[in-house]
């Protein structure tokens, strides 16, 4: 059991934020523990061809299959939402020392012969690290992001509302059931002890939704790092599901091809832009559809920072569901 102790400092700093450099991390693990028919089955058969290499070889190194993964390797992000390229430049950031020690407490619980070279020249280390997150982020994560992100941003609108509406309190209820608040503290049922000990009071605490934490809570970091606790995203099983086809289904008959096409596409939140590249439609064109789809309530919309994002609505995913099912009993 982990307990995190708040004080007052610590309440108003409590933040939300994801990152794809904390995915495109932890995926390394997925990669190695889950099988085909987890969760995430469909991106394994599909990586899986395509990742290995002397990348991946090196990220198994410093990420390994259990036990303590470097916290230099997953900064805390600045703001809710930050980019890849901002997250590597934090790694990048890392001091020294920090990188020596890290690593160090890697190979001491999981001995590699590729971590003691990385240890005894830090700078070469970040300058590899870094390097091979990126070519893994474009073959394994970078494909599937946009989709990714859609799902964080529909959970942390669910959390916030969550807030908003019963406090901590019901935000914690809530977040995962190896999570709990109780008291001052935030308690966290896993057999893990933070290399640092407990975190201090007054830092605030950091709870991220990640894709490839599934299906467990991640536990905190301690000292100098911000503490942490990831777990997964609601909804995580539609992340790899394909889109209902739905030409010629009762639907399409309905409201045409291209409103019914939007309406199965929107099983996760997206922008005019993400919809209108996936449909292969022009803006003008999509925003004329998603008008009418929304006057009629099958479709919504919310705005997160700059970018509106459109989601089905339950009468949507009841078209759509009503839809399949009258395919199949057709062709049955």
């Amino acid at each position: 059991m982990i307990s995190i102790r708040l004080n007052a400092d610590d309440v108003s700093r409590i933040r939300f934020a994801f990152s794809p450099v904390w995915e495109t991390v932890t995926s390394v693990r997925a990669l190695s523990n889950s099988s085909s028919g987890s969760v995430h089955g469909p991106w394994l058969r599909k990586v899986r061809p395509v990742a290995e290499g002397e990348d991946l070889e090196l990220l198994r190194a410093l990420i390994p299959r259990i036990g303590y993964i470097a916290d230099f390797m997953t900064p805390a992000p600045p703001r809710r939402s930050t980019g890849f390229d901002a997250g590597l430049a934090a790694i990048e950031a890392t001091p020294y020392e920090l990188v020596v020690d890290e690593l160090s407490r890697v190979h001491r619980g999981n001995p590699n012969p590729l971590l003691p070279p990385l240890i005894a020249d830090p700078g070469e280390a970040l300058s590899r690290i870094t390097g091979a997150l990126r070519t893994y982020w474009q073959r394994a994560v970078e494909p599937d992001w946009r989709r990714m992100r859609a799902l964080l941003q529909e959970d942390l609108a669910f959390r916030l509302d969550e807030l908003a509406a019963g406090g901590l309190d019901r935000l914690f209820r809530n977040l995962h059931p190896s999570v709990r608040l109780s008291g001052d503290r935030i308690e966290i049922d896993r057999p893990f002890v933070c290399p640092d000990g407990v975190p201090t009071a007054g830092q605030g605490v950091l709870l991220v939704p990640c894709v490839f934490t599934w299906p467990a809570a991640l536990p905190v970091t301690g000292a100098p790092h911000v503490p942490t606790i990831t777990y997964p995203p609601r909804g995580l099983g539609r992340l790899w599901e394909s889109q209902q086809e739905t030409a010629g289904s009762p639907l399409a008959e309905l409201v045409g091809r291209t409103r019914a096409a939007i309406v199965s596409h929107l099983d996760l939140p997206m922008s005019t832009t993400h919809l209108a590249h996936a449909l292969d439609v022009s803006a003008p064109t999509l925003s004329v559809h998603l008008g009418i789809l929304r006057n009629a309530g099958v479709v919504d919309s919310r705005r997160d920072g700059r970018t509106v994002l459109y989601f089905r609505t339950s009468l949507g995913n009841h078209l759509l569901t009503a839809s399949g099912t009258s395919q199949l009993s057709e062709t049955a």
